[in-house]
């Protein structure tokens, strides 16, 4: 923890120390600002949803749509076909900075532009992404907020310990894509901490229905005592199946973002102090600041909720002590 601490510390100082080749707005200028999403314009647009998000934070900034900002915005309709396709027009716009949800958007991005500044506005991870070179210094044209931190996978186990005693087998669930250096970091991370409380953890992913509920018969058949959901789009698809089939088969589970319907329990970043960091990385662009001398900004603030509808119907009682410490109950 001193060394998170630590490096917190020395990465807001390199942010004020960053240099910028402007100190303030030019007056009269447009500001370009490109965005990539794989939901629907709907989603991402509505209240809560990560481009309404940018644009609510920027206007304390000064950035106001319509008077010195104009958006260039794409959306996917969750077709993952079509963002590479996406990716070259945006960039062929010439936006001057491109805003972006996960890494893996990012990713796709940076296959058609190596100049353009990317921001990611709340992604899963940034720092395993092969062109970032450190956190504290990216160094390409890639920077932004990241959640992950390998103290939030022990304390994602250590709150499942809190419901189930004497747990000893979990079972971490994500859909596809379950490979590359981003999976090799939660999953060497979860198994640290895994190994540090006792717990032994399989990592399991599923592409279809059919696969999903396999899986699940596959956790009783091991005697998976609970479940932790690592959420991505694929899986954020299949929420409320995912939801259901804990409940049918009595697993208790915990998940890393908050998506409704929530599982027995959420530990996830509050996402409105992401955004709100994650804008002044696109004003600081804006103003001049190069995207490499950027350090990449982690979730530093998070949420407990306890769904006790959920816990009802698989027969847990959750402690007082825990519902103490929780930021929200569902009753």
């Amino acid at each position: 923890m001193m060394y998170r601490r630590t490096f917190i510390a020395i990465a807001v100082g390199a942010v004020l120390a960053a240099p910028r080749r402007s100190g303030a707005q030019v007056a009269g200028k447009v500001y370009r600002i490109g965005y990539l999403g794989q939901s629907s314009k709907a989603q991402d647009l509505a209240e809560g949803g990560p481009f309404s998000r940018l644009l609510q934070n920027l206007r304390p900034l000064g950035y106001v749509e319509g008077t010195n900002l104009t958006v260039e915005p794409y959306f996917a309709d969750g077709r993952t076909d079509v963002l590479g396709s996406l990716a070259r027009q945006l960039v062929q716009a010439k936006p001057d900075v491109i805003a972006v949800q996960s890494a893996g958007i990012a990713e796709i991005i940076l296959e058609h532009t190596t100049t353009i500044p990317v921001v990611a506005l709340g992604a899963g991870q940034l720092q395993a992404e092969p062109r970032v070179r450190s956190l504290a210094k990216p160094g390409g044209n890639l920077t932004g907020m990241q959640l992950f931190s390998p103290e939030t996978m022990g304390k994602r186990l250590q709150l499942l310990q809190d419901v189930v005693p004497g747990l000893r087998r979990v079972a971490v669930l994500r859909g596809v894509p379950f490979e590359g250096p981003g999976y090799e970091l939660y999953r060497d991370a979860t198994a640290a901490a895994a190994a540090k409380l006792g717990i032994r953890v399989r990592f399991v992913q599923f592409e279809t229905i059919d696969d999903l509920n396999r899986r699940f018969e596959e956790m009783v058949k091991e005697q998976d005592q609970a479940l932790l959901i690592w959420g991505n789009p694929h899986l954020n698809g299949h929420r409320k199946e995912i939801v259901d089939l804990t409940i049918r088969h009595r697993l208790p589970a915990i998940s890393d973002v908050r998506v409704d319907p929530p599982s027995l329990m959420v530990y996830a970043a509050k996402m409105d102090d992401v955004a709100r960091e994650a804008a002044t990385y696109v004003d600081r662009i804006l103003k001049g600041a190069y995207p490499g001398d950027l350090p990449i900004g982690q979730a530093r603030t998070f949420a407990l909720a306890i769904n006790l509808r959920t816990a009802k119907a698989l027969g847990l009682a959750i402690p007082q002590s825990l519902l103490l410490r929780a930021d929200e109950v569902i009753q």
